[in-house]
């Protein structure tokens, strides 16, 4: 059988950055190191076994509408190349659509009326596995809140977006004004981490949240992520600083990390050092803040944001090198430390 096939591509940046919370508050794992996203290729390619002289512009056209929108909320695993199938075997039938495939019934496309009609019904199609899509807007931010899972607690849902709107805001008026206003919240059953954040989207795996209930500020630390902007764009030798802020964001505004039970650890003298990361970072940067200058790392996020930052930042804005500060912590790192709790 002979086969018509024709191939489009489209190249969509999705974003400038990609990072990742994926360690429960009680382990001490890390999360793997992800890479700046590149611009993101979607391609289409249509096979037309019945041979029914499609418009397939069109076709390409409805596909880059709905496809590549579609697979930045529903998360950047989705697949990226799509197969369209055109057959003539089924009267009744007229499409179907699932990430990486679409199939069409050639004799139904070829009325003109359904040809148009086809981007709405590949939208619908492709969101069917979403349960329900909240928009809740609020003094100028909003949330798109897409749930994928049936048994997802609206309780936990409802904390997630009050948490949003609690927090986010300060820390785009904190830490960067740019920041975009507008942010989608996606809970997926596929995903086996905890939390992550791309573009201006954050995923949260519901399996986690549903056994960790409490521990809204995911929201925080991701929302940090947001906020941030640069991501792990400087490599992977400094994917440490990009976690350690947002941990030690976490700790200053968190709205709840007594109830999610999430603490800094205590310094620890076989502690790697300040590359440990997350939490171990954090709390390093906090004694910067107590025992150094206040504010040395909100300048050192602000300079990895304008592209200015450099090994030197450290001594320049205190007088000493990273490595001098840690050897100063690791010699007296007692700390006043003070949670955030709802109970209070």
């Amino acid at each position: 059988m002979i086969k018509r096939i024709t191939t489009f591509a489209f190249s969509v940046l999705l974003s400038a950055a990609t990072m990742a919370q994926t360690t429960a508050p009680a382990q001490n794992e890390k999360a793997p190191q992800r890479m700046r996203n590149q611009p993101r290729t979607f391609t289409l390619t249509v096979v037309d076994a019945a041979k029914t002289k499609i418009d397939t512009a069109k076709l390409g056209a409805a596909f880059r509408s709905v496809y590549p929108p579609f697979a930045v909320a529903d998360g950047y695993r989705t697949k990226r190349e799509v197969t369209m199938r055109i057959i003539d075997t089924a009267k009744t039938f007229t499409m179907k659509a699932v990430p990486g495939e679409i199939v069409a019934n050639g004799k139904w496309l070829k009325n003109k009326k359904n040809l148009a009609a086809f981007q709405q019904l590949l939208n619908d199609a492709l969101h069917k596995n979403w349960t329900s899509v909240d928009t809740i807007k609020k003094d100028g931010y909003s949330l798109v809140f897409i749930n994928k899972n049936s048994n997802f607690d609206a309780t936990i849902q409802k904390n997630l977006i009050e948490t949003y709107f609690e927090v986010y805001p300060k820390l785009v008026s904190m830490f960067n004004d740019k920041a975009t206003h507008d942010v989608v919240f996606v809970t997926d059953t596929a995903y086996n981490g905890v939390a992550e954040a791309s573009g201006n989207r954050i995923l949260f795996a519901t399996k986690y949240m549903n056994k960790f209930p409490f521990d809204v500020d995911v929201v925080t630390h991701e929302g940090m992520h947001l906020v941030q902007g640069y991501g792990y764009s400087y490599g992977r030798d400094l994917v440490w600083l990009t976690e350690g802020i947002a941990d030690f964001v976490r700790y200053k505004y968190g709205v709840d990390n007594v109830g999610s039970k999430w603490f800094l650890p205590s310094f620890k003298a076989k502690d790697k050092g300040y590359r440990d990361s997350y939490r171990t970072t954090a709390r390093f940067f906090e004694w910067i803040d107590q025992k150094v200058k206040p504010g040395i790392i909100m300048q050192i996020d602000k300079e990895l944001r304008n592209g200015t930052f450099k090994d030197s930042t450290w001594k320049d804005l205190s007088g000493k090198t990273l490595d001098e500060l840690w050897a100063a912590y690791s010699a007296d790192p007692v700390l006043h430390l003070i949670y955030s709790s709802k109970n209070v």
